[in-house]
């Protein structure tokens, strides 16, 4: 039986009781083993924690005055869809976001941002209360530097391949992308898992050793 009812359920039930370290297991033990973006994309803030579907965009450095500022930038972000995190690469040069793209994504119904690359603006980003993921804060601006050339279009990020509608899960652990064609039976089976994690921490305090709960759970 599904444990949601909607998409919009189903992330919501995945930040409340998942995290990186169990669905990454899940992953694995599937075949999908290489599925974590590199460790440097960090939240802005430790409790940040985002579930949704990628909207994936790719960008490349350039080094003068463009015809058109920003390239596609702001057409990627007008497109933006309830559900959707705003997932970049591709320039690093300079920041790839800031208050006023967090501000639009918000509007959109959008629910994060992951960057590799930078963002700026941090103060007037953590007060909007959006999830961004990235390497870092580097306050130099993007509309000489960079062009987002292409969106919804598939990119890849360290290991990892992405393609729009996959979905994306990210936490103080990591983020992470489910390919999309798999990810009701990664998240129930993470679901599972991860309850099965707490019966054998139980049993760990109660006095079981780690070699019997292993035996027993299957589960370390």
């Amino acid at each position: 039986m599904k444990l949601w009812n909607s998409e919009r359920e189903m992330f919501e039930l995945m930040k409340e009781k998942l995290y990186t370290p169990v669905v990454g297991d899940i992953l694995d033990a599937m075949g999908y083993s290489h599925q974590f973006l590199p460790q440097y994309i960090r939240p802005l803030r430790d409790e940040m924690k985002l579930a949704g579907k990628a909207c994936t965009i790719l960008e490349y450095d350039v080094f003068s005055a463009q015809k058109k500022p920003f390239g596609l930038l702001t057409e990627a972000l007008d497109q933006l869809q309830p559900n959707e995190i705003y997932l970049a690469t591709g320039a690093h040069n300079s920041a790839l976001w800031g208050e006023l793209l967090t501000a639009t994504a918000k509007m959109r119904g959008a629910v994060g941002a992951v960057l590799d690359g930078w963002h700026r603006d941090t103060p007037q980003v953590l007060s909007q209360n959006f999830p961004v993921f990235s390497r870092g804060c580097y306050a130099q601006d993007s509309s000489i530097r960079t062009n987002v050339v292409d969106f919804r279009c598939p990119i890849e990020i360290g290991q990892v391949t992405i393609q729009d509608g996959d979905i994306v899960f990210g936490d103080i652990d990591g983020v992470l992308i489910i390919p999309r064609q798999v990810h009701e039976e990664v998240i129930e089976k993470a679901l599972e898992k991860a309850a099965g994690e707490k019966l054998v921490r139980k049993a760990i305090e109660e006095g079981m050793s780690a070699t019997e709960a292993f035996k027993k759970f299957g589960i370390l």
